[in-house]
């Protein structure tokens, strides 16, 4: 089994990012950053389709700066057999990542290529399937169960209500969501094991973007709450509200 799983460099979810000066992109000082959460069920998943098989092989490829290197090293270390870094800045628009991540794939042999649903900076979504688009190839997203046997294979994703269950042959891709399995954690043999295997450093291919980042800014503050009373009482003050000032009853 050949698997391929990309990964996001991200801020970590409980960081305090702020603006920067320019208005349309965030201070980096202080902001930790992480391996996204949603690509470490993916990686899992691709490791543990290796073990299972018995042979094959993981690549975890990035898209990002040269930071991202660290993420790569975290991959290496949970079981990546190699890593790629397409070194570029990161792009709002989905598009671009997309063909920049084909580009690279695109000349590689491989059977599974896997994602995490989403990147939890942007929340876009848009990057496996488009992905999966510019290749040809067949795409279940948001899958919770994978099973693989011999070239093919059956998901079952999540969707509004409910599951719906999808099958493919290989080579396929598949974004995965929390819920396929528990994520290892990098021993300490892992992480010392990573810093000998081979991490590629390369310019990502140039894609000219259509999407153009205006402004950011921060959400509005809540506005401040009020008590009409306590208990029962309160209670035909409040229906008043919600009715007369309100209006949403």
């Amino acid at each position: 089994m050949r698997s391929i799983v990309c990964i996001k460099r991200v801020p970590d979810t409980e960081a305090r990012v702020r603006i920067a000066a320019d208005g349309v992109s965030l201070d980096p000082s202080g902001v930790k950053y992480v391996l996204n959460p949603y690509d470490e069920f993916a990686l899992e998943e691709a490791i543990r389709l290796k073990e299972e098989a018995g042979e094959g092989s993981v690549t975890a490829l990035c898209l990002g700066p040269k930071e991202a290197a660290e993420q790569l090293r975290t991959a290496l270390a949970m079981g990546a057999d190699d890593a790629v870094l397409l070194a570029a800045e990161p792009s709002h628009d989905g598009l671009v990542t997309a063909k920049a991540l084909a580009a690279e794939i695109e000349g590689r042999e491989f059977d599974l290529l896997l994602f995490g649903k989403q990147a939890v900076d942007d929340d876009n979504m848009q990057v496996p399937a488009m992905v999966a688009g510019l290749l040809g190839l067949p795409c279940a997203t948001v899958v919770v169960e994978l099973e693989v046997s011999g070239r093919h294979v059956t998901a079952r994703r999540e969707v509004e209500g409910g599951h719906e269950t999808v099958e493919f042959d290989l080579p396929g891709v598949v974004a995965a969501q929390k819920g396929l399995n528990e994520p290892r954690y990098p021993s300490l043999k892992g992480i010392m094991t990573a810093k000998r295997k081979p991490l590629e450093e390369k310019e990502a291919a140039a894609v000219e973007s259509s999407l153009e980042l205006l402004s950011l800014s921060e959400p509005p503050a809540p506005e401040a709450g009020e008590i009409v009373g306590e208990g029962a009482d309160a209670a035909p003050e409040l229906v008043r509200k919600l009715r007369e000032e309100a209006k949403v009853l």
